[in-house]
């Protein structure tokens, strides 16, 4: 059986086209399925689209937060509910497309436990967009010590063993991509050009981009940690440099004058990288304390899902 997942926020236009889609791609594996779609908080009528769905398809599950939890939070959810022996995640704004899918079944077959898809080109984003993912998933591969793919996203097919220990991976701060990166099972990939959406606009905003950025970074990677202890470390060296500069300018040169420019210079400098360090440190500790606070990752409002049946 395959469980496929789909995250909506505001796709009312989207819903039905990508459902026929994903029917059509399903039934070319000859496996049963189930498709969940997770409403994270949507303020359009996405729920009613996905309500009538629900009632003429009895494959078709759905799950109604309270209010918006966020896309990596909205998949996490879908990942506990599913009972399928693969899970498919893809998004319904039509990037990504659901004919793949048999494709990377077939592939998954071949003995690999995840079977992701990985963008060769980026259809109807912004040159800023496609600048900055670039740059993102670099950096990101040279900041951790675990091998996240480049170029990829949430996409792609898993084997019920992973999501089962995707499922026993408490964090609050979710980054799937990273997680399954993590897990270390054999792994590999299908490569695909990724279209322009269907309709409406991305509910990824810039925010919402810097946040996962910054949740995948802290989430692999203590180097931003490092980064603050090596600034600190060159401050003082540089600080100490113009301690014997001063020394010698006042002894040795006799020319100085009262230090208002180099003081001010100074101080700005070492308040600057003081700050960066405690905002560094900061997140950390918050992603500590929210861990701590152990409030449930997500509240669901309703859904037809009866977890009597698995």
């Amino acid at each position: 059986m395959i469980s496929v997942i789909v995250p909506i926020y505001n796709e009312e236009k989207n819903i039905l086209p990508i459902f026929l889609r994903l029917v059509d791609s399903l039934k070319i594996t000859l496996e049963k399925f189930e498709i969940i779609f997770i409403n994270d908080g949507s303020r359009d009528n996405s729920i009613f689209e996905l309500k009538s769905l629900a009632s003429r398809h009895e494959f078709v599950k759905f799950i109604n937060f309270s209010r918006n939890f966020g896309h990596q939070i909205a998949v996490s959810a879908g990942l506990d509910m599913c009972k399928g022996d693969f899970a498919v995640i893809i998004d319904a704004d039509g990037q990504d497309p659901p004919e793949l899918i048999p494709v990377m079944y077939n592939k998954l077959k071949e003995g690999y436990e995840i079977v992701y898809a990985r963008r060769n080109k980026r259809k109807g984003e912004s040159v800023f967009k496609k600048i900055t993912a670039k740059l993102f998933y670099r950096i990101l591969s040279k900041l951790t010590s675990v091998d996240i793919p480049i170029d990829t996203g949430d996409f792609r097919i898993i084997k019920k063993k992973v999501v089962e220990h995707i499922k026993k991976m408490p964090e609050k701060q979710k980054f799937l991509r990273g997680q399954m990166a993590w897990l270390g099972f054999s792994q590999t990939y299908i490569e695909y050009d990724r279209n322009e959406r269907l309709s409406g606009k991305t509910g990824y905003t810039l925010k919402k981009m810097l946040r996962l950025a910054l949740d995948g970074i802290t989430s692999f990677s203590n180097f931003p940690l490092r980064l603050a202890t090596i600034s600190g470390f060159l401050c003082a060296f540089a600080g100490f440099i113009l301690i014997l500069y001063t020394l010698y300018s006042r002894f040795i040169l006799k020319d100085y004058e009262k230090g208002w420019s180099s003081l001010m210079i100074t101080i700005i400098f070492l308040g600057g990288i003081q700050l960066i360090g405690i905002g560094i440190i900061g997140e950390y500790i918050s992603r500590i304390y929210d861990n701590i606070r152990n409030r449930p990752l997500y509240i669901i409002d309703e859904t037809n899902i009866n977890k009597t049946e698995e």
